[in-house]
């Protein structure tokens, strides 16, 4: 039998127990965590993995951005695959409408303006201002649009292969509900539009030309 840390004030060491955890302090006075870390090092190491899938997965975003007709190509070309598949497996159809649905609010999101000028306060106080010019601001920018669209295209593929997903339904009265949905919500949006006299895509700022020299 020995008295407790004798051994550790031998090497100028000393044991501390803190809320249930083994702390060693040498002799500078700074504690360490003993040997019962509780799992920390395998949360460290998840969030670390989940970190880096993180940063890799924005870097490939932001790869992608600029190349705008490429990623669309890609979104349908991979849509095709998609199209393809339901009809070869003959089912999940319910998955299918629910894309539609979700591609629905994409686009009505997608074809309005950032500030809804039912809720806008400031109003043109002169000719000039009015005639200012104000390109269109999307409440879903583009690159958010696809990112969603390609993003909802891998969920209903991936679901596809799960039977849990494949509901029995009459296919034709969701052809017929959807295509009525999406007359209601298209004509909404145009009158809209028509009442606000704007439309969803930017021209382009005017450019003047000055008067030409008379030498």
């Amino acid at each position: 039998w020995r008295s407790p840390g004798v051994f550790e004030q031998g090497l100028g060491c000393r044991q501390k127990e803190i809320g249930g955890m083994a702390f060693v302090q040498g002799g500078g006075g700074d504690f360490s965590l003993g040997d019962d870390d509780g799992g920390l090092e395998q949360s460290n190491a998840a969030e670390k993995a989940v970190h880096q899938f993180e940063m890799r997965y924005t870097a490939l975003k932001d790869s992608l951005a600029p190349h705008k007709a490429g990623r669309w190509a890609g979104t349908g070309f991979c849509f095709l695959l998609y199209a393809i598949r339901v009809y070869y497996i003959q089912g999940w159809y319910i998955v299918t409408y629910a894309l539609g649905i979700y591609y629905l609010n994409i686009m009505i999101a997608f074809l309005s303006p950032l500030v809804d000028p039912n809720e806008q306060s400031e109003l043109p106080t002169s000719e000039q201002d009015a005639a200012e010019f104000k390109p269109f601001v999307r409440r879903l920018p583009e690159f958010k649009c696809w990112h969603s669209v390609t993003r909802g295209l891998f969920f209903a593929f991936g679901a596809t292969f799960f039977s849990v997903f494949n509901i029995p339904v009459f296919w034709p009265i969701l052809v017929l509900y959807f295509f009525a949905l999406l007359i209601m919500t298209l004509r909404r949006q145009i009158e809209h539009m028509i009442k606000h006299k704007y439309i969803p895509i930017s021209l382009g700022k005017p450019h003047f030309k000055g008067k030409p020299d008379s030498n």
